[in-house]
């Protein structure tokens, strides 16, 4: 693949040259160019000189010619300017704009355009074009939408919706935060539940090497099975160490399921790389099992201070924008591409693709099935929420507060 500083360089090249050749010339120059680029050439100088490919397959050939026989190379034929089948812009003046107004048709004011709710392949936008008396196949569309300006591009998540005025500040805030605990050598997690996933043979998203014309089999319909189910990944981050627990839940999601997840890292790592922590700080997301609103959050953290005789300092991340939470693009993005394409046939399975995943960064992750059935649906009193030691912070409380162990 060729980079665009590589198309932007045969472009000035190109736009430097093109006045002083004629069109034997520019054919020839431009093989050259294909030619010494490699595989894809071709393509990408007719891109950024705006020559037919086939132009240039000309020219490549007639290097080759020259190359075969110089002693009897015969000079080509240089029709006179302007001579040559006129583009078809110039045959066809309107047929930019009713290409433009079939692409584009809210905009250019064309909102009633027959192509506005189907797929706009080059074979439909052609064949509508045609119903319009304009003479063109798909790859003369194509040519003409990459003349001016259009490309495939996908949907790009970029608009976030109404932000909270503080959304920066409490950025600035757990930053400030995080680089406390890291002075005076205290753990700093970030945590998250990861997407539940099928247990059984589904298909998993990706690719794998497997024997040509052999791909592991799967089920056709992702019916959970009723024995296996699902499972709900929860994942704790040591962000100073670049380790990372996960608790394979079996069945529900709830604070509790997040506090015990975050007890199991502890015992199995935390207490090994903090032997003399006093407070351990938690960054997560303001919305599920962890929930900056949850009561039963508080509760079930309560009942782990008291467990690990640590204070905790809770830091939740702004509404819509868990995406910045260490943990997806530190763990889970990297056990994602782990098990891609493999089905997820069993607990052990799971287990074992979430614990073998590494990175050239040194990421260890350790992984344990947890089966315990965790109570949905439970209630907290004020009473309940009243025993809870929690002190909140004086910037935006409800995200960033502190609960102490009652021994």
């Amino acid at each position: 693949m060729h980079d665009t500083n590589t198309l932007e360089r045969i472009r000035q090249k190109f736009a430097s040259l093109d006045p002083v050749m004629d069109e034997r010339v520019r054919r020839q120059w431009a093989a050259s160019e294909a030619i010494s680029l490699g595989w894809g050439g071709v393509s990408l100088t007719a891109q950024a000189t705006g020559l037919a490919r086939n132009t240039i397959t000309q020219g490549v050939c007639e290097l080759k010619e020259r190359q075969a026989r110089p002693e009897t190379a015969v000079t080509e034929r240089v029709r006179r300017v302007g001579a040559g089948r006129k583009p078809i812009t110039a045959t066809d003046p309107t047929l930019l704009k009713a290409l433009d107004a079939l692409v584009d048709p809210v905009t250019r004011g064309h909102p009633e355009s027959p192509l506005r709710w189907t797929c706009k392949s080059t074979r439909k936008l052609a064949k509508e074009l045609q119903k319009q008396q304009h003479s063109v196949c798909a790859r003369t569309v194509a040519a003409l939408l990459i003349e001016e300006g259009y490309s495939l591009q996908a949907n790009r998540k970029m608009t976030e919706g109404k932000q909270h005025p503080d959304r920066n500040a409490q950025f600035e805030y757990i930053q400030k935060m995080v680089l406390a605990f890291l002075k005076k050598r205290q753990p700093i997690v970030s945590i998250d539940t990861k997407k539940k996933e099928l247990v059984g043979e589904f298909k998993n998203g990706g690719q794998e090497w497997q024997p040509q014309g052999e791909p592991e089999k799967v089920k056709v319909h992702d019916f959970p099975d009723k024995e296996l189910g699902k499972v709900a990944p929860y994942g704790v981050y040591d962000l100073a160490n670049n380790e990372g627990w996960v608790s394979v839940g079996i069945h529900s999601d709830t604070a509790q399921f997040a506090a015990n997840s975050m007890l199991r890292w502890w015992r199995e790592m935390g207490m090994r790389r903090f032997p003399r922590a006093s407070e351990l700080m938690i960054t997560a997301d303001g919305g599920g099992s962890n929930s900056s609103r949850c009561r039963l959050w508080k509760v079930a953290l309560q009942g782990l201070a008291d467990e690990i005789g640590m204070k905790l300092k809770v830091c939740h991340f702004p509404p819509g924008t868990s995406k910045w939470n260490k943990i997806e693009h530190r763990l889970f993005c990297f056990i994602t591409k782990n098990w891609r394409g493999r089905p997820l046939t069993s607990y052990e399975v799971i287990i074992n693709l979430i614990s073998n995943t590494t990175t050239e960064q040194g990421l260890i992750v350790k992984a344990a099935l947890d089966e315990t059935v965790y109570e949905t649906g439970i209630k907290v009193s004020d009473e309940e929420l009243a025993k809870v030691l929690l002190t909140r912070a004086s910037f935006h409380g409800e995200w960033n507060y502190t609960i102490r162990p009652r021994k």
